[in-house]
């Protein structure tokens, strides 16, 4: 190994320690998203990025007098300052963390560092900050608070994607099985989709606090198909606030986004139930068969917390640990996903060595 070469493996190991430790942080970060908003903490602070025009919750009496006086329509609650706050802190220490491995794999892009992803999640973590401060200023308007929460799933997983291309090992596959896997690969596309779908009924789930709009199970209020008013339910043209704590949908409106958001994850169970069971079977004694393995332990857990919700009423810990589950679904199936690249690529290139031998003998 010559000098050059070593340094430019010293340099991605450095990288995608970085990305590891964004990715865990960005769970974190959603979970504190989580907490925030079900604590009912989302408009602590009514202003942004400070808290009453201070860097932080202000708590002495001649601070909240100030405070008050700045605000006088929002009177200081420190208790759901903090929560609000904290959540701020994290998601700007997330933002340095991206900003230092664009930055960094800018300054290297010479020497290998992949450079597209790192400055896209950049941009991205930009853009959430704006959503962030939308989400305050638009006074939880539904809309904006379901896409800011899309938007941490979305730098997670793209984070997760970084981390497996730096640091991540495929498998090898047998020739024999590349080909059938391979096959499934889009079908596996089709459940990520499902998946980014499902967390989007589960953002327009929180941001209208329709999660506590069925609390029996398997039924809802004491029917199979209670009244559900998807018009209003699914209205992503409705005003801004003034204030959108609580929410303001009809019950029937958030029935409809409850059941919607119930029969969506029976979908996800069904689809993967039976994509994972051809993918088990395919990779006996394989690597491989790890990774189908977690997504199954991962899917069964968020099913779990979410029949949990329901029947113990939505508890704290139970919902933050729901938002963090779903997380490490994304990242479970963006993991498999990434390890079966390689199959798709050894069964093009088997593929073609069959059409060339095939020219070659009728030739």
């Amino acid at each position: 190994m010559n000098k050059n070469t070593f340094y430019e493996i010293d340099r991605l190991q450095r990288l995608g320690r970085a990305a590891l430790v964004a990715t865990l942080f960005a769970v974190v970060v959603i979970m504190l998203g989580a907490w925030t908003r079900l604590v009912d903490a989302g408009l602590g602070c009514p202003d942004w990025p400070g808290c009453y025009g201070f860097i932080g919750v202000p708590q002495s009496e001649a601070s909240i007098a100030i405070a008050e006086a700045r605000f006088p329509d929002t009177p200081v609650e420190v208790a759901k300052g903090w929560p609000e706050m904290i959540h701020r802190y994290a998601a700007g220490v997330l933002g340095l963390i991206v900003f230092g491995i664009a930055g960094y794999s800018i300054h290297h892009r010479k020497a290998g560092v992949p450079v597209r992803l790192p400055v896209f999640l950049a941009c991205l973590i930009l853009l959430q900050g704006a959503f962030g401060m939308w989400t305050v200023t638009l006074k939880l308007w539904p809309q904006v608070v379901a896409l800011h929460l899309l938007g941490g799933f979305t730098t997670l997983s793209l984070l997760a994607l970084l981390t497996l291309r730096l640091r991540g090992r495929k498998p090898g596959i047998e020739p024999s099985r590349s080909a059938s896997l391979a096959r499934l690969r889009p079908w596996l596309y089709g459940g990520l989709m499902l998946v980014i779908l499902q967390i989007a009924l589960g953002a327009w789930t929180a941001a209208n606090y329709a999660a506590v709009a069925c609390t029996e199970l398997p039924t809802c209020q004491g029917q199979w198909w209670p009244e559900m008013d998807f018009q209003h339910g699914f209205d992503v043209t409705q005003s801004v606030g003034p204030n959108y704590l609580g929410g303001q949908l009809t019950a029937d409106g958030r029935v409809a986004i409850h059941m919607t958001h119930r029969i969506g994850a029976l979908v996800v169970l069904v689809y993967f139930a039976g994509l994972l069971s051809a993918l088990w079977r395919r990779t006996k004694n394989n690597p491989l068969r790890a990774a189908v393995g977690l997504v199954a332990v991962v899917l069964c857990a968020q099913i779990l917390l979410g029949l949990a919700n329901v029947v113990f009423h939505i508890p704290l810990s139970v919902a933050v640990a729901h938002n963090a589950m779903g997380a490490g679904l994304l990242i479970s199936v963006v993991n498999l996903l990434w390890r079966l690249q390689g199959c798709r690529r050894e069964h093009r290139v088997k593929t073609s060595d069959t059409k060339t031998r095939h020219q070659e003998a009728t030739a």
